[in-house]
Formats: C-alpha cells, structure tokens, sequence
C-alpha cells in the first residue's frame, strides 16, 4: 500500500531530483547544489528542505521550518476568510396602500441594509381586490426605485410572481 497522499510542497526525502536551486534560511541564493549537500545542509541546520517551486529547472528549494512554513499558510487563509464580504438579501414588505410614516420607517431601513453592503428584495403584496389595482404597486416600486437610486441600482425589475409583485436592488 503506498503512503497517503500529502497537500503542498514536497520536503526533504519526498524530492526525487538530482540537483537543486538552493535557498538559505536567511533568503540567500546558494545556486545550484547537488540534493544530497542541500539535505546535508538542511539537516545541519535542524531545518526542512522545502520545494518551493517545483516547475523551475532545476527546482528551487528552501531551507525552512516546514511547520512553521504551513502554520503561517493557514494564518493567511484565515486573515483572507475574515476579510471576505458575504452579501445577504434583506426583504422588506410593503402593500399597494402603505401609510407615509411606514413607507418612511421602511425606507430608511432599506438604505441602511444598502449602506451595510446587501442587497434589498422589496415585496408588494396584494391581498383581495388589491389585485384589481395593480397599477397602484407598480407606483409604490416606482417610488421605492426612486428614492434608492442614487444609491441602488435595480438588480430585477418589478414582476409578479401570484399575488405579490417582487424588485431586487442592489447596492451601486
């Protein structure tokens, strides 16, 4: 049974060359050096023999702690996760015949979600013989898009889907 696949470079006996590009602890170029006098020297150090560019000819090793090497790795990817931006949809309700001071309390929700980076599904819904009136929501939107556009650009235009009628905005 041959041994577990390991991710990254490869190190110290995994290097299948003859001869290698060497690179010291200390970031100086040692040129090219047999594999056997970089593993000597590696070991003399108490450190690994990392490939750190295998596709070079003749590959570029380093001398370097191999844990030390993979545990600042995974501080990177930790640090770049943290940094990442995950965009939500926030929805708000509205109906054909909203009061001044609601419509005024959910915009300025809708311009803090935008503000905050997310996008905005905004929902009309109609209920009764609201659906007679349809032309009154489609003035609501018309409205909504309004208001947010210098800050939102419609991401999908108003549409029916039963009986609500459905924008997404998005921030610019």
């Amino acid at each position: 049974m041959s041994p577990p696949k390991r991710e990254g470079p490869r190190i110290n006996e995994e290097i299948q060359v003859s001869e290698v590009r060497l690179v010291a602890e200390d970031a100086e170029q040692l040129g090219v050096v047999s594999l056997e006098a970089a593993l000597q020297r590696a070991a003399d150090a108490g450190l690994d023999l990392v490939e750190v560019s295998p596709n070079a000819s003749p590959p570029v090793c380093k001398i370097i702690d191999y844990g030390k090497l993979k545990y600042q790795e995974q501080k990177k990817k930790n640090e770049a996760r943290k940094k990442q931006k995950t965009i939500d949809v926030k929805e708000i309700k509205l109906r054909p015949n909203i009061d001044t001071h609601d419509y005024d309390v959910k915009m300025r929700n809708a311009r803090r979600f935008i503000d905050d980076g997310d996008k905005v599904k905004v929902t009309l819904r109609f209920r009764g013989r609201e659906m007679a009136h349809q032309d009154l929501g489609a003035q609501v939107l018309e409205r909504v898009r309004g208001e947010l556009d210098e800050i939102a650009k419609v991401e999908q235009m108003p549409k029916m889907e039963g009986r609500q009628m459905v924008m997404v905005m998005s921030p610019r």
